[in-house]
């Protein structure tokens, strides 16, 4: 998995992913001047990421680089980095979520010539992956619960509960609910309200 993005999103996606037990050598993150490893001179979160991601230091160079092979990018950076070119490095079937915007890190029409699955942050698009699918809910569960601070046990609860709501309407084109889908609050406010019992 490539993130593009080593600023408050992409670290809190790494984060993330690391708490839901993606391996941490099939993390890479990158910023503006390529992929973050241990012999790169970083501080704060950034050297964090290099410690507990691309273990081994495996990946190094640029974003296009770290994309040879990859089965996912997640893209929380800036517009237009990517070319087609660049996603045909990428492994078969990839998923490409190139949340940037207005503009997205790849143009959604090239992304759906090399990748299996597509989503933006665009309202105009299949697959918007936007924060008011969850923030509701979320809020709603913390209310419910009582919960003094949110932990990545409610954010992992709200992720699968987020998931679950899809059912058996997923595919290519529908990978997340509607946000007027009207389970989708109370579902995840009742996997958050869970989750915190159990923190």
């Amino acid at each position: 998995m490539v993130i593009s993005g080593a600023g408050a999103a992409g670290s809190a996606v790494a984060r993330l992913l690391l708490k839901a037990d993606f391996s941490a050598e099939r993390i890479v993150v990158c910023d503006s001047e390529g992929t973050l490893h241990g012999e790169r001179d970083l501080t704060g979160e950034k050297q964090w990421l290099a410690e507990n991601t691309n273990r081994g230091d495996a990946v190094r160079g640029s974003l296009q680089d770290a994309l040879h092979d990859a089965d996912v990018f997640i893209g929380v950076s800036v517009g237009g980095l990517l070319k087609g070119d660049d996603l045909a490095r990428m492994a078969d079937r990839a998923i490409v979520f190139a949340l940037a915007n207005p503009d997205p890190e790849v143009d959604p029409d090239v992304a759906h010539e090399h990748a299996e699955i597509v989503a933006t942050g665009r309202s105009d698009l299949p697959n918007q992956i936007n924060n008011v699918l969850v923030f509701p809910g979320m809020f709603r569960g913390l209310l419910d619960s009582g919960a003094p601070r949110v932990t990545a046990r409610m954010l992992l609860a709200a992720s699968h509960a987020l998931a679950a709501t899809v059912g058996d309407d997923l595919d290519r084109e529908h990978i997340v609910p509607s946000v007027f889908d009207e389970g989708l609050v109370p579902a995840i406010a009742e996997g958050v309200a869970g989750a915190a019992e159990n923190d």
